[in-house]
């Protein structure tokens, strides 16, 4: 996990960097600790712990998929006005079937718990 959101981060990032959005930057640059600097950390974009669960039940693994897909619009951050619309999410993919532009979803509905 700790590699992924590594990736994640520097894609990010750099996407941020590329399309000059300098608010977002200073946003995640003052979000990094002393601490974090010393050891040459520019940006933080995740929030620092990570709670794996399994999941056994479908139920479970639509409650948290449904948290994931409606965090985007909520909260704070409000980064867009439907869930289906944040555009780094499978949200869309799921509610309507409507392909994502970047990134070929597999659709887990059709082998889960055969």
């Amino acid at each position: 996990m700790a590699n992924a959101k590594r990736f994640m981060a520097y894609s990010l990032v750099k996407r941020l960097n590329e399309q000059q959005h300098t608010n977002m930057l200073n946003i995640l640059a003052a979000a990094c600790t002393e601490k974090e600097r010393t050891k040459g950390q520019l940006h933080k974009v995740f929030e620092p712990s990570f709670d794996a669960k399994p999941v056994f039940a479908l139920d479970f693994l639509h409650q948290k998929m449904d948290y994931i897909h409606h965090n985007p619009g909520i909260g704070k951050w409000r980064l867009c006005e439907e869930f289906t619309d944040y555009p780094h999410s499978s949200a869309a993919f799921y509610e309507t079937g409507i392909s994502h532009p970047f990134v070929n979803i597999y659709d887990y509905r059709k082998n889960w718990f055969d």
